[in-house]
């Protein structure tokens, strides 16, 4: 009896002094795709305000590869201590689905969704392309000749337009935004579809030239671009971001990462910072953020069985 009692008060001081403690050194936030693209630039802005409330520094590490597969991997394999969190992305859902990674977004105990952007159309300034309807007649008349820069394999903003209007496109894959920009604006593709917050310093200098969004009504930052749906295309994608931990990992140490990354989100100088660049959020705490990937899956699951 007096050892269980020993044992029942010795969890329960472990888990107070753990929660206590919880970070005791660095937290390192990886993120699936390279530096300077949409998702790397979240990441580090966020990280830097959470680590003030952690009171711990927060590492970005990049793990780049497989359209974000080879770091969430790495993400979900890491210790179940707190101390890796990954920022994951709709690749979560349509990598598995394709069987192209052997990690699903069961494999983490969610923490919070982020952030949610539509996705917009990009050609060079020099494009003889004003509009996405110039740009799908050619790709119709051209099956398989347009370079499309894909950020991600496979790439359901590209995908949703070629199920949509029957068209293709000649798919080249880079490892995210960051890498696939420069090829349009060096052009080596005709095109590529991002965030517009990827982008934003191009498309204000005038070295891309918006021809879409895709989105249900224009952005109020960028409200010169029609949507596709202007344009008579009825079709409407974009991404998000969120943060995740390993299966596993303790509530409460789950609950600390929550509450710091919540704090963030919510700061003025994240808001302002997210506008400055383009990006929206979109906060949803781990439960909430569940049925949202639930409701995804539905709708991405939808595509993968048409492109079959």
């Amino acid at each position: 009896m007096k050892k269980k009692i020993w044992s029942i008060l010795f969890l329960g001081a472990s888990l107070l002094a753990f929660g206590k403690e919880f970070p005791a050194k660095n937290v390192n936030l990886v993120v699936p795709f390279g530096a300077g693209g949409g998702t790397d630039a979240v990441a580090r802005k966020l990280s830097n305000i959470a680590e003030k409330e952690l009171g711990k520094p927060v590492i970005i590490v990049n793990k780049t590869g497989g359209a974000g597969a080879v770091g969430m991997t790495y993400g979900a394999k890491s210790k179940k201590d707190g101390y890796t969190v990954t920022m994951i992305t709709r690749e979560i859902i349509s990598l598995p689905l394709m069987k192209l990674s052997p990690i699903s977004y069961k494999d983490f105990d969610l923490v919070s969704l982020i952030n949610m952007d539509p996705a917009i159309v990009l050609v060079n300034k020099d494009s003889k392309y004003n509009s996405v309807k110039e740009l799908l007649d050619d790709a119709k008349a051209n099956p398989g000749k347009l370079k499309f820069a894909s950020t991600a394999k496979p790439n359901f903003y590209a995908l949703a337009i070629e199920i949509e209007e029957g068209v293709k496109f000649n798919h080249i894959p880079y490892n995210g935004a960051s890498e696939a920009i420069p090829a349009v604006l060096g052009n080596h593709a005709d095109l590529t579809i991002v965030n517009p917050g990827e982008a934003i310093g191009q498309i204000k200098s005038g070295q891309l030239k918006p021809i879409g969004i895709m989105a249900s009504e224009r952005l109020e930052n960028l409200n010169e671009v029609p949507t596709l749906k202007e344009q008579g295309y009825d079709i409407v994608s974009g991404t998000w971001r969120g943060l995740a931990v390993p299966k596993g990992t303790s509530p409460e140490v789950i609950t600390k990462l929550n509450q710091a990354f919540e704090t963030a989100a919510n700061s003025e100088e994240f808001k302002e910072f997210m506008d400055s660049s383009n990006f929206g959020i979109k906060y949803l705490n781990g439960e909430e953020f569940g049925k949202f990937i639930e409701e995804d899956t539905v709708t991405i699951n939808k595509i993968i069985e048409s492109l079959n």
